[in-house]
């Protein structure tokens, strides 16, 4: 019947038990999740929201629905933005995807 169950032993003492390795393992981790993910992803979001806040009448910009446009009027939480000639769209400032390069509009 051994080849079925394997005999247990005990272990010789000293030295750092499981649980030290278990906590060292969960620590690398962490600092692996946090530099490949967490700490790019809150990059990405501190230059949108400081894109945002610049965004100033005349600007070209692009909805993150995919709308090109200038913005014609600028308010606290919305935008007035242009897409075509006397046809503008109310936008939140957060949908603000990218401002584009002047003259982006006449070459679309």
């Amino acid at each position: 019947m051994d080849f079925f169950i394997s005999n247990a032993h005990a272990q010789a003492g000293g030295g750092a038990g499981p649980g030290f390795g278990d906590f060292l393992f969960i620590i690398i981790l962490f600092a692996v999740f946090y530099f490949l993910l967490i700490r790019p992803q809150q990059k990405r979001a501190k230059e949108h929201r400081k894109m945002v806040a610049d965004l100033k009448k005349g600007d070209e910009v692009v909805t993150q629905g995919g709308l090109l446009g200038r913005i014609s009027e600028v308010g606290d939480n919305f935008l007035h933005v242009e897409v075509a000639s006397g046809t503008e769209v109310k936008v939140q400032r957060s949908a603000i995807g990218a401002v584009m390069p002047k003259g982006t509009i006449k070459s679309a």
